[in-house]
C-alpha cells in the first residue's frame, strides 16, 4: 500500500527529477524487500505452505461471499495471523530440532571413535 502512495506523490510535481527518484526510490526499495523475502522463504521451510493456504482461505472466502456468506474481517484477520504466524513458528521449531538433533549426533559419534 505503501508503494502505491509512494507512486502517487509524484504526480502532483511537475519537475521530471522528481518522477524520477521517486520512481527509482522505490523500485530500491521493493529489491530490497525482494531480497529479505526470498532469504526468508529459503530458511523457514513451513512457510510457502502457509501461504498456500492463507490464498486458500482468502479464495473460500470470496466464494462465499459472493454465495451470501459474510466472514467478518477480524476473524479472516484472525485466520490470516494465525496461518502465517504458525508456518514462522514451525518453521523455527524445526530448525531448532535439527539443530539440536545434529549437535547430539556430533557429540555422540565423537566419542565413539
Amino acid at each position: 500500500m505503501m508503494y502505491h502512495y509512494g507512486q502517487l506523490f509524484p504526480l502532483k510535481f511537475q519537475n521530471p527529477l522528481v518522477v524520477f527518484s521517486s520512481n527509482i526510490f522505490a523500485i530500491m526499495g521493493l529489491r530490497s524487500l525482494y531480497t529479505i523475502l526470498s532469504k526468508a522463504a529459503s530458511d523457514l521451510e513451513y512457510l510457502e505452505p502457509a501461504v498456500a493456504v492463507v490464498l486458500g482461505f482468502i479464495g473460500s472466502k470470496m466464494i462465499a461471499e459472493y454465495f451470501g456468506y459474510d466472514i467478518r474481517t477480524d476473524v479472516s484477520l484472525f485466520v490470516v495471523a494465525t496461518l502465517l504466524s504458525g508456518g514462522i513458528g514451525l518453521s523455527i521449531l524445526s530448525k531448532n530440532n535439527e539443530e539440536e538433533m545434529e549437535e547430539a549426533n556430533g557429540a555422540s559419534s565423537s566419542t565413539t571413535e
